[in-house]
């Protein structure tokens, strides 16, 4: 399943921003027209520093109410300041008055929000998503996630493509929230509930069906893993097993609609050396044409 958009901002000039919120509503439009339980839309920004009020009032006036937006939000300082030094308003005042918050936009990092930011979140029922390898690699700090969930904000569990295994995501999430509270027994129920509760509220808000349990009228999504447990398991102490007796790699069988994609570790509907290889290939043009952009 996917919810895709595309990431729209002002870094390459006015046109290519204009051709960005294009894209973004002609996807919206295709989705639409082609309802699916496996594609979605969003409304697709990079940050509030690579986007004018105007390019704002032009992604609003594209979509027009009809899915959510996703933008990077206070992942550095420098965004802080920025929002404050050339729109007088801090990061989640300035999404605000652009109409850019909602229970379907999320916020992806939101580092360095204060408490009255939080509040704005929380009043407009916005989601927000932690990526804890990203912002350590980035040494951008530790999302405020223990705050965030007093608030009762909705916190899902993301990577910002710094992995593609989430029980690693969950890993680091727990650690860094541990050192960052210099206390080693908080974030457990937090995390646990961000990545196989929160996620899946997260993506139902979308469009998709229910997720994340095996119940009629949910969707038939199942993965089977490779474990074999040395000590009790049960669904009393499974997401500890989770959190330390498993990685990604240990997934071996997936099911999606009730369909079986992979078995045993290989695709079943998909040539996977064919398709390695003309990624190689693919990638090999584009840095090529990137070494001769001129910046």
């Amino acid at each position: 399943r996917a919810c895709l958009c595309y990431e729209v901002s002002d870094r390459d000039g006015e046109e290519k921003s204009i051709q960005s919120v294009q894209e973004n509503k002609d996807f919206i439009d295709y989705c639409e027209k082609n309802p699916s339980d496996m594609l979605k839309a969003m409304f697709g920004g990079h940050a509030l520093f690579t986007i004018s009020d105007k390019t704002f009032d032009r992604m609003q006036a594209a979509n027009n109410g009809r899915v959510g937006y996703h933008i990077h939000v206070s992942e550095g300082m420098n965004d802080v300041y920025d929002s404050l030094q050339n729109y007088g308003r801090r990061p989640v005042q300035r999404l605000q008055d652009h109409g850019i918050l909602g229970e379907k936009t999320i916020l992806g990092h939101c580092i360095h929000v204060n408490t009255a930011e939080m509040d704005i979140i929380k009043a407009t029922d916005t989601m927000c998503v932690n990526n804890p390898e990203s912002n350590m690699g980035n040494a951008v700090g530790c999302s405020p996630i223990l705050q965030l969930y007093k608030k009762g904000i909705l916190v899902g569990l993301g990577t910002d493509a710094y992995t593609n295994d989430m029980l690693e995501s969950i890993k680091v999430a727990l650690t860094i929230q541990r050192h960052n509270a210099c206390m080693p027994n908080v974030g457990w129920c937090e995390v646990t509930d961000m990545l196989f509760k929160n996620n899946a509220k997260m993506a139902e808000r979308t469009g998709f069906p229910t997720l994340g349990v095996l119940a009629p009228g949910a969707a038939a999504d199942v993965i089977v893993m490779d474990y074999k447990p040395f000590t009790p398991f049960s669904d009393a102490n499974i997401d500890g097993h989770m959190l330390f007796g498993m990685t990604g790699r240990q997934c071996q069988t997936t099911m999606i609609n009730g369909k079986i994609l992979m078995k045993d570790r290989v695709l079943t509907e998909i040539d996977e050396e064919a398709v390695n290889a003309k990624i190689l290939e693919t990638s090999k043009k584009l840095w090529g044409k990137l070494n001769h952009c001129e910046y």
